[in-house]
């Protein structure tokens, strides 16, 4: 059945992001993420008074303290006060409240934005909060732990293997040489396992970042944007958040959500996945019928820059800017949340036909 067409035409017409570093020890949240909104506004001469609507994605998990979003509307400016909203999960679900707000008609743009500072602390512990609390956080399986067991999974089913899973590394830091905002570009060390079968090199780097985009709808995208990149579709899904229920090897909640966001109906030309692991990636191109036709992760993916709670809204914005420039036509931008992909966001973007 194909997906239901919105109600209204809205696009990306906007897309800034900051250099991802491994630590940001220097800057606090509201000074990370202050040049992004001016670079971003700045690329649409819009001001922070024409936006019709805000919306953020964060954790207060990583800042270590309750509402740390609020510190954020510092770097917005919420004086005048202004239309605005946060979930507390990757931007790339504050862009699907911000599109779903836009297609009610009670504005006509929306500023989304999302950081994240991984640095201070550990990343591998902080996500075990996110895990079932009665049978499985009190075991403190990591995030590393997981994806291994997912890894091996897939190596079990004869879906990969290690040389495989190596291959992904290689070419994802190789497309990051391009990318000047990536934080790790150039070979992969394979060197020694994170843990078993995943080696440093199947893993996502740890690092600070935040990005932003503009979407607009309708005429006032085309007058702010030279090529709109068009959301043709978005849907989102989740998993049994049990993991023994699952079958590791498969993302039935990727494949209904490209289904419902209309992503089997024509091939796409462009994927950028959020893929922490090289082995998820096996996982999502199954899943979403990705064949090698498709330019996967061209930007590097979150295998060259991961900064939590941004990497998702990173992978829309990446795809965005792929068909604003001319080199796409039509793309998936995918986010997940939670372990082993249990949270999945598809999106397929289009330009205006050349």
């Amino acid at each position: 059945m194909p997906a239901p067409r919105p109600l209204r035409d809205i696009a990306v017409v906007a897309f800034a992001q900051t250099d991802h570093l491994r630590t940001s020890d220097e800057l606090s949240e509201v000074e990370m993420l202050m040049p992004v909104l001016h670079e971003v506004l700045a690329q649409t001469g819009l001001k922070t008074s024409d936006i019709g609507f805000t919306c953020s994605g964060s954790t207060d998990y990583l800042a270590g303290r309750a509402f740390s979003f609020t510190m954020a509307l510092d770097g917005v400016g919420a004086w005048p006060p202004i239309s605005e909203s946060h979930v507390e999960m990757d931007g790339a679900w504050a862009l699907y409240e911000a599109w779903t707000k836009l297609l009610t008609g009670e504005a006509d743009t929306a500023l989304v934005y999302a950081y994240g500072k991984s640095s201070p602390g550990s990343v591998r512990d902080v996500l075990t909060r996110q895990l079932d609390p009665y049978y499985v956080a009190p075991l403190w399986p990591d995030s590393i732990a997981l994806a291994a067991l997912q890894a091996q999974a897939l190596i079990d089913a004869g879906d990969t293997d290690e040389p495989a899973l190596a291959a992904v590394a290689t070419r994802s830091r190789a497309s990051a040489a391009d990318n000047s905002h990536a934080q790790l570009r150039g070979s992969v060390p394979r060197g020694e396992y994170a843990v078993r079968p995943l080696r440093i090199g199947d893993c996502p780097p740890i690092g600070d970042g935040a990005a932003a985009v503009i979407l607009a709808a309708g005429e006032r995208a085309r007058d702010l944007c030279e090529r709109p990149a068009w959301i043709r579709g978005i849907d989102h899904r989740i998993e049994a958040h049990g993991l023994g229920v699952r079958d590791l090897t498969d993302s039935p909640s990727s494949r209904l959500a490209a289904e419902r966001a209309g992503a089997f109906e024509r091939p796409v030309d462009t994927a950028e996945l959020h893929a922490p692991f090289t082995s998820q990636e096996v996982v999502l191109r199954k899943a979403l019928r990705l064949d090698d036709s498709v330019d996967v992760n061209p930007s590097g993916g979150p295998l060259a820059a991961n900064p939590i709670m941004a990497a998702g809204l990173i992978r829309i914005g990446e795809a965005a800017a792929r068909i604003q420039r001319g080199d796409s036509d039509r793309a998936l931008a995918h986010a997940t949340s939670g372990p082993c992909l249990q949270q999945n966001l598809v999106a397929v973007l289009e330009g205006d036909p050349r």
